[in-house]
């Protein structure tokens, strides 16, 4: 449907065009670029079959070992600056496939590291900014009109060009109280569509009418599931009370957010993934195979469904929440209070006026030297 409507709104032909670069872009990338710029071209030869594997991309190969965009015409997944022609700091010559893997490791590591620090540092500015300051306050300046609110996160993402920035900024004042979770709702939903003119603008840039195809494709997508997820109040209501939900298994059990990315962005996609391998392999023992493991899955889900309703499932799972979360609690605070017993005894002891282990033994060798010498 999204394929034959956007087909119908397109011209035969698009002109070519300057590209737009977001102002968060401008400032970010000339740092990013001095330390590691990926190849984009390595995406597209293998997916138009030019190349079948990276490894054709290796070993990187400099004429006379100088270390720029002119002299390195055989690079892998690292590459050069075109424009000033000097190459980041992760870079090498004679770099291999594992050399180029390595440093994108590396460099993702360091990259997750500098965005935890940056959000709670953001966190902790904004506590100590809003300390003091009552909730109703905040909840009148920022409780608008849902439909604006949505205008509001689509121009700030058009601005920042970063869904992702826009809603991991906001999501720690909703954690904080400081915005109510219905208001974050319409936000995010505009943010979704400030996202997507980004991916208008840089089509707009190519020759072909497919990129521009593509690009309001993912605009529509957006627009069809606010319609459907936002304007009536019953399919509104589902979103916000799951969110809400989440947000109280996370109060009892800290480490359920860890569970749930890796059930949800890894274990089930590698199912389904799976599942799909076994039907595409043009082989009848896999085909029945796939029909057990699907068969085996459907099983599983509603055996699940019957025991969280009408087994107490749910309660089991509290349960079993709570008493991880309390466990953790106590490890982290049986030092203080292996050190608050300590203080009370020797309080209890000097008051009672027990004698120490020391004056006791003092007391036991002076005895026996008496008795020795009798």
């Amino acid at each position: 449907f999204l394929a034959k409507m956007t087909e119908a709104m397109l011209p035969t032909e698009v002109g070519d065009g300057d590209k737009w670069e977001g102002p968060i872009k401008k400032l970010v990338s000339p740092f990013g670029k001095l330390i590691i710029i990926p190849n984009k071209n390595v995406i597209k030869e293998i997916a138009t079959g030019k190349f079948e594997s990276c490894e054709e991309y290796y070993p990187v190969d400099c004429t006379d070992g100088i270390r720029d965009y002119k002299h390195c015409k055989k690079v892998g997944l690292i590459t050069c600056n075109k424009k000033s022609g000097s190459c980041p700091a992760f870079f090498q010559n004679g770099a291999t496939k594992r050399d180029d893997e390595i440093s994108g490791g590396v460099v993702l590591f360091l990259s997750l590291v500098i965005l935890i620090v940056c959000l709670i540092g953001l966190v902790t500015l904004l506590q100590k900014m809003l300390l003091g300051v009552s909730t109703r306050i905040i909840y009148k300046a920022t409780n608008i009109n849902g439909y604006l609110a949505m205008l509001v996160g689509c121009g700030i993402t058009i601005l920042v060009q970063s869904s992702s920035i826009t809603t991991s900024s906001l999501t720690p004042l909703v954690g904080m109280g400081v915005i109510q979770l219905e208001q974050m709702y319409p936000l995010t939903l505009g943010a979704n569509i400030g996202t997507t003119f980004t991916a208008i603008l840089s089509s707009l840039v190519s020759t072909k009418v497919e990129a521009l195809q593509v690009a309001l494709c993912h605009l529509f997508f957006n627009i069809f599931g606010i319609l459907i997820w936002y304007p009536i109040p019953f399919m509104r209501r589902i979103p916000i009370n799951m969110a809400r939900m989440l947000g109280k298994t996370t109060r009892i059990w800290r480490g359920f957010p860890l569970v749930y990315i890796l059930v949800i962005f890894f274990v089930i996609p590698g199912i389904l993934l799976g599942i799909s391998a076994f039907f595409t392999q043009d082989s009848v023992g896999f085909t029945v195979l796939g029909s057990f493991v699907v068969i085996a899955v459907v099983g599983g889900i509603i055996y699940s469904v019957f025991w969280w309703r009408y087994r107490d499932g749910k309660a089991k799972c509290v349960t079993c929440m709570e008493q991880r979360q309390r466990r953790k609690v106590t490890f982290q605070h049986l030092p203080d209070d292996m050190d608050y017993l300590k203080s009370e005894i020797a309080k209890l002891k000097d008051h009672t006026g027990l004698p120490d282990e020391d004056e006791d033994k003092d007391v036991e060798k002076g005895t026996d030297e008496f008795e020795a010498e009798e």
